[in-house]
Parts: C-alpha cells; sequence; structure tokens
C-alpha cells in the first residue's frame, strides 16, 4: 500500500473571539460575528491534508466520495490525484487529492479528519504494508526455484610456442633409437637431423571464433527441519507488533486531540468570562464617576474603579489571545491554514461511573501495549524453533538440462547437515529462552502498571466530578453577592472596590467550575485511552446531562 498527503485550497472563516452573552452565541453564531464591526472572520484560503491508500483508489474519483461521505462531507465533482501543497510545511506532495473541511467541527468529525490528515498514522500504515510484504516475501523461501543460464562468448589466440626443447628431444631420441637397433656403418645419414630440420624453432597460433549455450534448472527444497515456518512465524509476529505499536500512536492522537479540543474550549471559556467582567466594570466605572461627581464617593474610591477597569481590559486582551493560541494548537494537529471553531461543549455527567474492575477488565483485554509484548513473545518462540533446526539437515532436489542439438543433463538429490562452525546453537536457544522469560515477565510488568494507570484515572474522573458539582454552590453565591454589591454601590451602602471584590470572586468561581468540567473531560479521555478504548469517550460525551456553553455551533 502506499500513502500519500492531499491538500484542498478554498475559502473558509477565521474564529474569533466577542464578547456578547454566551446564550446569544450559542444560538445566533452565524450573525453575532457580522453583527461586531471589525471582529467579523476574514474569509482566507485554507488547505487540508488527508493520508490517502492509493493502491485502493479509484481513477474516477470514485473511492474520494466514499471517504467524503463517510465523513459527513458531500463533493459535487469527481476528484483526481494531483500535485498540492501542504499547508504546515508548504512541501509539494504528489498523488493528492482535495478534502473538503467546514471551519465548525465537533469532536467526533475532528476524531474522523485526524484519520485522514495524520502523518504519524499514515507512517504508521507504510510500516504494517511493509511487514506484511515482508512476510508475504517469505512464505515463498521454500518453493521450487527455476532459473535459465544463457551464455554467450567471443574468443581470440595470437600465441607464439618455443619449439626447440621438443626439437631436440626429437633428435636425441632419433638417434639414440638408430643406434641401438643397427650396426656401425659408416658414412649413414644422421636421421635425428633429418627429423630436426623439419621441425621449427617456434610455431605462431592464431584462433578466433564464438561459443553459445544456454539451460534451464531448477533446485526445490524439500525439508528444511522447519525454518521457512520459523522465519515466516517471526515476521507474521512483527507485523503484528507494528500493528500494535500503530494502535498505541493512533490512542495517543486521540487522546491528543481531546485534550486540544477542550482546551480550546476552555480557553475560550475563559476569554467570554474575562470580557463579561470586562463588561461589567466599563459598568461600574461608569457609576462610580457619576457617583464621584455627584459627590457621594471620594477620589480614592474613582481611581480604584479605573484601577480596576485597566486591569480587567489587559486580562481579558490576554485571555483573548490564550484562546487563539489554543485554537492555533488544534488547527496544527488537523493540519489546516485556519482556525478550527469546536462546537462540542465542556461536559460532566452526575451519573456515577462503573466500578474500576470494569474498565481494568477493559484493559487487560483491549490496551495495544499487551498486544506489543504478546508479539515480541511470539517473535521469541519462532526464534526459538529457528535455533532448534541447527543440526537438522536440509534435503535439496535438482535438476540441470543443456539446451543443445545433442542435450546433456543432470538431476539428483541432497542432504546437507551443519557438523560444526557458524552460531553456536545452546548460546542461541539460550538466548531465545531468555527472550521468552523477558516477555512473560514483562506482561506482568504492563498489566501491574496498567490496572494502577486505570484505577488513578478512574478516581481523577470521580474527582474532577465531585469538584465539579461543589463548585456549582460558589458559583450561586457569587452571583448573587456580585449583584447585592452592585445594589448597594447605587444606594451607596458598598464601595468600588467591594464591587470589584464581587466581581473577581463571580469571575474566579465560575472559572473554576469550567476548569473542573475541562478537568473531568480531560480524565475521563485519560481512562478510556489507558483502557485501550479511546473512543469510547464518545459514548460518555453523549450521555452526559451537563453541558456547559460552547461559542460556536453547527
Amino acid at each position: 500500500m502506499k500513502f500519500t498527503l492531499s491538500v484542498l485550497p478554498t475559502a473558509m472563516m477565521t474564529a474569533a473571539l466577542i464578547s456578547v452573552p454566551l446564550a446569544t452565541y450559542a444560538n445566533t453564531e452565524a450573525s453575532t460575528d457580522a453583527d461586531r464591526p471589525g471582529l467579523q472572520d476574514k474569509v482566507t484560503p485554507m488547505a487540508v491534508t488527508q493520508i490517502v491508500d492509493v493502491d485502493n483508489q479509484v481513477n474516477d474519483g470514485a473511492m474520494v466520495a466514499a471517504n467524503q461521505a463517510a465523513n459527513g462531507y458531500e463533493t459535487t465533482e469527481k476528484q483526481t490525484l494531483d500535485t498540492l501543497i501542504d499547508p504546515i510545511t508548504h512541501k509539494a506532495v504528489d498523488n493528492s487529492y482535495p478534502l473538503e473541511v467546514s471551519s465548525f467541527l465537533s469532536l467526533e468529525q475532528a476524531q474522523k479528519i485526524l484519520v485522514q490528515v495524520s502523518p504519524k498514522m499514515a507512517a504508521n500504515q507504510a510500516a504494517i504494508a511493509a511487514s506484511e510484504y515482508q512476510t508475504d516475501a517469505l512464505r515463498t523461501i521454500d518453493n521450487p526455484l527455476v532459473f535459465a543460464r544463457v551464455s554467450a562468448s567471443a574468443y581470440h589466440l595470437d600465441e607464439d610456442i618455443d619449439l626447440s626443447s621438443l626439437r631436440n628431444g626429437v633428435v636425441n631420441g632419433v638417434n639414440n633409437t638408430v643406434d641401438s637397433i643397427t650396426p656401425a656403418i659408416p658414412d649413414l645419414p644422421n636421421f635425428g637431423e633429418l627429423v630436426g630440420e623439419r621441425i621449427p624453432d617456434s610455431y605462431n597460433i592464431k584462433r578466433s571464433g564464438s561459443t553459445t549455450g544456454a539451460g534451464i534448472g531448477v533446485a526445490w527444497p524439500i525439508y528444511t527441519a522447519g525454518r521457512a515456518e520459523a522465519l515466516t512465524g517471526a515476521s507474521d509476529a512483527r507485523t503484528q507488533e507494528a500493528v500494535a505499536d500503530s494502535i498505541l500512536d493512533t490512542n495517543t492522537l486521540y487522546n491528543t486531540l481531546i485534550e486540544r479540543y477542550f482546551k480550546a474550549q476552555l480557553a475560550i471559556i475563559a476569554a467570554y468570562l474575562r470580557e463579561d467582567a470586562y463588561d461589567t466594570l466599563q459598568q461600574t466605572d461608569h457609576m462610580a464617576e457619576r457617583l464621584f461627581e455627584e459627590g457621594f464617593i471620594s477620589r480614592v474610591d474613582r481611581l480604584e474603579a479605573q484601577s480596576a477597569l485597566a486591569d480587567a481590559k489587559s486580562e481579558s486582551v490576554n485571555a483573548n489571545n490564550d484562546a487563539r493560541l489554543a485554537m492555533i494548537a488544534l488547527q496544527r494537529l488537523l493540519r489546516t491554514d485556519y482556525r478550527i471553531k469546536p462546537t462540542t461543549p465542556l461536559f460532566v455527567s452526575s451519573r456515577p461511573l462503573p466500578d474500576v474492575s470494569y474498565f481494568q477488565d477493559l484493559a487487560l483485554n483491549n490496551h495495544p501495549g499487551l498486544q506489543k509484548v504478546a508479539a515480541k513473545r511470539t517473535q521469541a518462540q519462532q526464534l526459538h524453533a529457528l535455533s532448534d533446526t541447527g543440526y537438522k539437515p536440509t534435503v535439496l532436489l535438482y535438476g540441470y538440462g543443456q539446451l543443445e542439438k545433442d542435450p546433456s543433463w543432470v538431476a539428483g538429490i541432497s542432504a546437507s547437515w551443519k557438523l560444526w562452525g557458524g552460531l553456536d546453537k545452546t548460546a542461541s536457544l539460550a538466548s531465545s529462552n531468555a527472550q521468552i522469560r523477558q516477555a512473560d515477565l514483562s506482561e506482568i510488568e504492563v498489566s501491574d502498571n496498567l490496572l494502577l494507570l486505570v484505577e488513578k484515572n478512574w478516581h481523577d474522573v470521580n474527582n474532577a466530578q465531585s469538584r465539579y458539582q461543589a463548585l456549582q454552590s460558589n458559583v450561586d453565591l457569587a452571583a448573587e453577592v456580585l449583584r447585592l454589591r452592585r445594589l448597594g454601590l447605587q444606594e451607596g451602602i458598598n464601595t468600588t472596590v467591594d464591587v470589584v471584590q464581587a466581581q473577581t470572586q463571580s469571575l474566579k468561581a465560575r472559572t473554576e467550575q469550567a476548569q473542573a468540567a475541562n478537568s473531568y473531560v480531560q480524565s475521563l479521555a485519560a481512562l478510556m485511552q489507558s483502557c485501550g478504548t479511546p473512543l469510547a469517550f464518545n459514548a460518555y460525551l453523549n450521555a452526559a446531562d451537563i453541558q456547559l456553553p460552547t461559542l460556536y455551533t453547527e
């Protein structure tokens, strides 16, 4: 499988933080921003990256439409693969297709998009694919091997051969033979010299030509003592380890998404509360100015109101900047060049969680950390099986035939044993046994740590739930005190300091309650991740009976 990134240029809106009542935001998110001068969303080009399985793509773009439909988006025209620009790194990416994404996203929509645009998830899928292909390659390691051999050669020979030694030997041999078989007769010719005159001192050989040949051979390992099965099993276990690593990374990314998504919601609420406090102190400052002009309060009281207003304005600006930064962090995770506006509110469920043992059982059955340990143990077992074949034979059938006018061939069976040398079988078996023991002990340790982590996260959720409910009385009390202090200021009973202090307590109580809701959400996400079921978070979200106001709605 191949994986690529894709991007889509289009026009979307960026997020803006404004200061009208929160209930108004929840009901009129489309009209509110337009009604506020200077705070309208600007139209900016955006691009979204998406991971695509190119091997499974349909040329006419049908797969693109199916992916978009599955995520709640419609496509009006067929898309084709192209080279586009990643919005974060600004690098060109081949074999990409565009993805339309709204700037208003619920958590579930963001989760679906994350799977499509995350380079980490795509890299993990590529690693799994590579491991699967390696396993497929090893499955044929003991299949018959048929090969062909073709050869063609040309030669040229040019050489001088020294024949003097040969001639001397021949002359001496002839003379000795003649002397031994004939009586001494005077004036006979020298037969050795006569023969030697016909043999030259040297001879030059010149030859050239060419040769061709072809043949077909076969080799078939019919018995490998389980080596092929052990290699394939070890490779398959490495694939399972890669799958477990991918699930671990995916669960972490889901948790990161929840963390950034609801931190953005919390930052937006904090910015609204700061803006609301600033509006309230503006009214207090205006009232203090009138009372000072009429002589009902002193100059010190007037200055205290002005100082509190300046502090509130500064805090409001800081809170707006924090909210923008939190939204940018979410934007980066989803690989867009425009602000993501979260529409799923912070929530708390008043219903108690199931017993901790329920979540611990989930963790022991689903956590990918245990799956990774199991894959490691399987690898060690396969290596042990491979080491155990050290002194077992390998049996091979073979054959080879020449493709000529008068062909020749050879065929047979061979068996080979390792007698000595190579890897030490005893040490190799001891090593694999130690790895199996390591995996067994690691499983115990990981299980213990998981059970403890689940219990910690379970208590964190319950603590955040009880804290949120306890803070409700503080919120009600602070709101009532602020109302009375403002009335008292109008009647001359209270000072501006009293109003400012009441406003501060009200802001603190509301902010703490929102933080408690965020703590509940983050603890619940951590609990689901520690159970190995991060998407089960959505079921608790949908069943929650307490939802905080949200700035944006879909």
